[in-house]
């Protein structure tokens, strides 16, 4: 018996070393989590019960437990490079089953989509249309690798501040509006707006004072393949030969008028935003129509001059960078200006996280003991923040566990003594005559 208790310490220091050599192998691997060897004392029982009298029959390991403290957080000047501060496992897919992990280095594939060194691929929430998140969805990161579709010009906001001081157009004189002749208006600024086929077009406004508080719009769209301009009303006037062409459009009057405290008069104006409806024909749709909306802007005392403007189209665009915020948000960048949201890293936890199988990989599998999968947001309930840029390192103190590999050598080594010792004594009871 004596020599069973002895080989169960020399199975149990051994078993020991090998976790402590683990974990110090794998003191550089991005989100490893140390083990450590648990071990409890064996006595023989029967029926009615472990004899006061019994002196065990050595030790087993009971289980290696995880552990699942955080690790440090190291830069990278990736920014698909994620860390998790705080708690919670990064949600892969594997050919149709789910991996957690703590490890974070991640890369777009030939496809575009966001996947670790195994080809898992990281799986988010979806963007819904108004900005918002798709939480009843896990789907693949997938990123745009062809060229991004254009988007028409529907909507132009513009605050501009127009000069009460500024004299009154003489109508007497310049009866008539004229862009090639700046008498004939007393402003203009220019926005660049879009067609659906991402085709640039230059908008310029004109603005004619024509009495105190009392100004006419015109807008003119250069660069156009039709000088007809639309019929019907809506302010819009008949076409015009503009300089740099004759396919080039006028549009107005709209009448912009103002209070005596320098905002816009809604009720005396023409009908606010300006709708506007313009001919082309380049392949794109056979008009382009948008509103200019002027309800930002004033009639004070200083210099005319544009506040802000803005127009919401775009042309056809190539990804050119990728932005995550600690919501896990993903911000695509591409080179026609325009930001898209793909989608918002899903989070998962579990109610024993200690729990979970590890599959190598740093990866690991739901099972019966870690309990089902907690899905959300980063910072939300009880999990952590994304760092974008950034790893988490393993979280093996290799000074601690050096101290360890003493230890179980020690161990080992004076469970071979007791054998040792227990052999000396069974070899003097052989020799006794």
């Amino acid at each position: 018996m004596s020599f069973r208790v002895a080989l169960s310490g020399l199975n149990a220091a051994s078993k020991d070393l090998a976790v402590t050599g683990n974990n110090i192998a794998n003191v550089s691997t991005t989100g490893f989590k140390r083990s450590r060897a648990e071990f409890v004392d064996v006595y023989a029982a029967s029926y009615q019960g472990i004899s006061r009298l019994q002196s065990g029959s050595g030790v087993r390991v009971a289980q290696i437990q995880q552990q699942m403290a955080q690790g440090n957080v190291e830069y990278t000047d990736n920014n698909l490079d994620l860390a998790i501060n705080g708690k919670g496992f990064f949600v892969l897919e594997d050919n149709g089953s789910r991996v957690y992990s703590r490890a974070g280095s991640f890369a777009p594939d030939k496809d575009g989509f966001v996947v670790n060194s195994q080809h898992q691929r990281l799986q988010v929430n979806p963007a819904n249309d108004d900005g918002s998140f798709n939480t009843g969805v896990i789907t693949d990161l997938q990123l745009s690798t062809s060229e991004g579709p254009p988007k028409a010009t529907s909507e132009v906001k513009v605050s501009i501040n127009l000069d009460s001081e500024a004299k009154v157009v003489d109508a007497a004189l310049y009866p008539n509006f004229d862009p090639a002749d700046p008498n004939t208006y007393t402003y203009s600024t220019s926005v660049t707006v879009y067609d659906t086929l991402g085709s640039s077009h230059l908008a310029t406004m004109y603005y004619r004072k024509n009495g105190a508080n009392d100004w006419d719009v015109y807008t003119t769209l250069t660069d156009k393949t039709d000088s007809d301009v639309p019929a019907g009303g809506d302010g819009l006037a008949e076409a015009a030969t503009l300089p740099g062409g004759a396919n080039n459009q006028i549009s107005g009057p709209y009448n912009l008028r103002f209070t005596s405290t320098g905002g816009v008069d809604t009720v005396a104006s023409s009908p606010i935003p300006f709708n506007y409806s313009w001919n082309i024909e380049n392949g794109a749709t056979t008009t382009l129509d948008f509103t200019v909306d002027y309800g930002a802007s004033t009639q004070y005392s200083r210099n005319s001059g544009v506040n802000s403007i803005s127009q919401d189209g775009f042309t056809t665009g190539l990804l050119t960078g990728i932005d995550i915020d600690d919501k896990g948000v993903v911000f695509a960048r591409y080179t026609n200006g325009n930001d898209q949201t793909l989608g918002q890293v899903v989070l998962a936890n579990f109610a024993n996280p200690q729990g979970l199988q590890p599959n190598g990989d740093s990866g690991w599998l739901q099972t019966f003991g870690s309990g089902e999968p907690l899905f959300g947001e980063a910072g939300s309930a009880n999990l952590g923040l994304i760092q974008s840029g950034a790893l988490e390192s393993s979280n093996v103190n290799l000074s601690e566990e050096l101290v360890n590999l003493i230890v179980a050598q020690r161990n080992f080594q004076a469970n071979a003594q007791t054998i040792t010792v227990n052999d000396t004594i069974t070899q003097t009871i052989i020799n006794m005559r």
